[in-house]
């Protein structure tokens, strides 16, 4: 997999001489000095599938939760940054994820989700084991020197954390500990791989996947946004943490539980058993970049993985989880109901504002702005994605 945000000696030189160059130079700690992104690098064509190569085809992508795939053979496919991917348990319960094309004439071999104890191409039936290797390929061994071993699935790395699951295309990138550094530390209390997914949900956004993550991790918009129903929950946060990984994160008591509203605070489900001092009385959003971010709170940790179509649309996945114990109670679902319907409250709140600055951006006159102290994960993002595009 090509490593670089660009393909040539030409092309670098053509960037770093051009202006959404220069307008990235200015996005730079702290906070109170650095500028928001580009616009452009929310709505240029040529400049996105620039930042897929340097972002997405060389990080460690957030796929969410591990028990998305509980049994053997069961798939997921999905689009990465233009790499049309599949996600598969094999046999003996390992996670693995390959580029989802036959190795014959690149036929697109799974859609969607579902279970396969093996992987039946529709086009000219090479079957392969969920392991990658090529089973069968019909009338092949009249192929002079042809050989099945040859010919097994192109394999992506997969590792999992904390019960959360990560791919990556580049073979010469760190392993994932090096990746996420002090990221398992600073959430062991939230004993996440103990959790269990309630509900996942998908659906498309008509903004840039960066948008959609940055109204998830500032504070700065809640009473513009959501003036009735969340933003009187949460007192003012922390700063961002200091980290070592490519990752920010920020924590901030609330009032009460964020995850119901004001009229379902009697549904709140059992606390986390290993939480303790300040973490029981707040939640802590978390951006594991590039695209996979949560906020692990007091009972319940919600999360959603991002993934980019085109400059003005993503996909989301969204997870929310819960104590084995809240799952045993008698009246689960009507509590969990509860849940679900202020995340989905969120969210409606949150979409028509992000389309409607994704109209905003692809203003020819949109100049890149000015941080508020309420938004220092996003603008620590910045600082990592204008780094990984070579800017310095």
């Amino acid at each position: 997999m090509h490593t670089g945000v660009i393909d040539d000696g030409a092309s670098m030189n053509d960037f770093k001489s051009g202006e959404i160059y220069r307008q990235l130079q200015k996005v730079i700690p702290p906070i109170d000095q650095a500028h928001t992104l580009p616009p452009a690098c929310y709505t240029d064509p040529a400049f996105f599938q620039q930042e897929m190569k340097a972002v997405f085809h060389t990080s460690w992508i957030g796929l969410g939760r591990a028990d998305r795939w509980p049994s053997p053979g069961d798939y997921s496919t999905m689009d990465i940054a233009g790499v049309p991917t599949m996600v598969i348990r094999d046999k003996s319960g390992k996670l693995r994820a390959f580029a989802n094309s036959c190795r014959h004439r690149g036929m697109q071999l799974l859609e969607g989700e579902g279970n396969a104890p093996s992987i039946t191409c529709p086009y000219h039936a090479w079957v392969y084991a969920p392991e990658g290797n090529l089973m069968a390929a019909p009338t092949m061994q009249k192929t002079c020197g042809f050989d099945k071993l040859d010919y097994g699935l192109h394999p992506f790395r997969v590792a999992t954390q904390d019960g959360l699951v990560f791919l990556c295309m580049d073979d010469s990138a760190p392993e994932l500990s090096g990746w996420l550094g002090d990221f398992p530390q600073l959430h062991a209390q939230w004993s996440m791989a103990d959790l269990v997914t309630a509900r996942r949900t998908e659906f498309e956004a008509a903004c840039n996947w960066k948008s959609y993550i940055e109204v998830f991790n500032e504070y700065y918009h809640l009473p513009a946004v959501h003036p009735d129903s969340l933003t009187h929950m949460y007192d003012k946060p922390d700063a961002a943490d200091r980290v070592s990984g490519n990752y920010t994160t920020q924590f901030g008591t609330t009032q009460g539980t964020p995850a119901l509203l004001d009229d379902a605070k009697n549904c709140v489900l059992p606390m986390i058993k290993t939480l303790c001092d300040r973490n029981l009385k707040g939640t802590r959003y978390t951006w594991v970049y590039p695209n996979l971010t949560f906020a692990a709170s007091v009972e319940s940790v919600w999360m959603f993985d991002v993934y980019p179509l085109s400059p003005g649309r993503c996909k989301v996945g969204v997870t929310i989880c819960f104590t084995p114990e809240a799952m045993k109670l008698p009246d689960y679902e009507s509590r969990a109901e509860k849940y679900f319907e202020r995340f989905d409250t969120a969210i409606a709140e949150d979409l028509p504002v992000l389309e409607r600055q994704a109209i905003g951006l692809n203003s020819p006159f949109a100049k890149p702005g000015r941080f508020s102290c309420l938004e220092p994960s996003v603008a620590n993002f910045a600082c990592w994605y204008a780094a990984k595009l070579g800017v310095n």
